[in-house]
């Protein structure tokens, strides 16, 4: 969207999770004038897509599941509003001539699709899901190149290295810190580990997320991921990335410049603010979200993250450095991993275990095809769904 633009057709890939209800809001409070939901999309949440649509009033929506597709048709007769169903429909909204921005919202490697179609349309990439750059990161950044995509950071973590990245090159850049809460186990052993359960793990001590990222924030793997997702986004090598300890999540993440200046981005731990900021860049407008009280006694808490308790750092750093189908692996592999643990299959330390056997397994390849990718993907799944403790 360029400045002056009446309006911006927002496309919100998985609207009924964390994430997508956040952009919501944001849409809704009218503090960015000119956003509209164009088109909402959900995997198989209907009732909650079906409100969603009767508030947000957008164009089209678009059910992943086909199962009750029935039921949202007749939830929203009468609105207006076109429903689709499958991925059809998700790529029909995302390339629709009217849409600006798709904000990608969907969690997992399920996501990379959506955007992979938007940035070949040529639109602008608000990217919320991690594993799309995870998975796919220099054939995704090399697409938005050539069609001149735009692709915007939603994680806070990587809004606020992009925002602080407004005070120079990247040249200059000495390192990047991104900032991790911790999780809940912060500061516990591993053998404090082997028998947490998945109602432990969720209970986040900063973040209100879906159960998928709550675990992997436990784990650290959602850290790991953040790592390899800046890797391609900023184009840094890895030896320029780090990651500290911060509990308080103030501070979203920190850029070093070579004269050892270090730019900091902080605000109250809520998404709206990053969302809000990639669906209206270049420009700034109020947000519904809290604001910083500095004028109250507070500290700010760095510590160095525990690699041999949390390994999942270590996996995103030999990511980084092979890279190829090494990301699809580790990616999928975690996918299932959580999944299993969820389910009480597998314990909490067996997670990063899973991961470590399907990198070590899967066929690498230096430089492969999309094709590929999505071929790494369902092996390593199936590898992480075979694994024994």
């Amino acid at each position: 969207m360029e400045r002056g633009d009446a309006a911006t057709r927002v496309v919100v890939l998985g609207s009924t999770g964390s994430i997508g209800r956040s952009a919501l809001d944001v849409i809704a409070a009218g503090g960015a004038p000119g956003l509209r939901a164009h088109g909402l999309s959900a995997h198989s949440s209907w009732e909650r897509l079906a409100e969603q649509a009767r508030s947000a009033s957008p164009r089209f929506v678009a059910l992943t599941d086909d199962g009750p597709i029935a039921e949202v048709r007749s939830a929203l007769r009468g609105t207006g509003v076109e429903v689709l169903s499958g991925r059809d429909g998700v790529l029909r909204m995302v390339t629709d001539e009217a849409t600006d921005r798709v904000l990608d919202a969907i969690v997992g490697a399920a996501g990379l699709e959506g955007a992979w179609a938007a940035l070949e349309a040529g639109k602008t990439v608000a990217l919320a899901n991690k594993e799309t750059l995870v998975v796919a990161g220099p054939l995704v950044m090399d697409l938005a190149r050539r069609r001149g995509s735009t692709l915007l950071p939603v994680d806070s973590e990587h809004s606020a290295i992009f925002q602080a990245l407004k005070s120079g090159g990247t040249r200059e850049v000495k390192r990047v810190v991104l900032t991790s809460s911790g999780g809940p186990f912060r500061g516990k052993t591993r053998a404090q580990l082997r028998d947490v359960t998945p109602e432990m793990a969720l209970k986040h001590p900063t973040w209100s997320m879906g159960p998928k990222i709550t675990i992997d924030s436990a784990t650290l793997m959602n850290k790991a991921l953040e790592v390899i997702e800046a890797r391609w986004l900023f184009d840094l090598d890895p030896d320029r990335i780090e990651v500290v300890i911060h509990p308080e999540s103030t501070i979203h993440s920190m850029v070093e410049f070579v004269d050892g200046s270090v730019i900091a981005q902080l605000s109250p731990p809520d998404m709206r603010l990053p969302i809000q900021y990639a669906l209206t860049y270049p420009d700034r407008h109020p947000c519904p979200g809290p604001r910083l009280d500095l004028t109250r006694p507070s500290a700010l808490h760095f510590e160095p993250p525990d690699r041999e308790t949390f390994p999942a750092l270590d996996l995103a750093y030999e990511v980084m450095r092979r890279g190829g189908t090494a990301g699809a692996a580790l990616n999928a592999a975690n996918e299932v991993a959580v999944g299993r643990f969820l389910a009480g299959e597998i314990g909490f330390l067996d997670i990063p275990r899973a991961c470590r056997a399907a990198l070590d397994h899967h066929e690498y390849d230096p430089r492969p095809t999309l094709d590929l990718l999505w071929k790494v993907d369902a092996r390593a799944r199936l590898e992480a769904q075979r694994w024994t403790p």
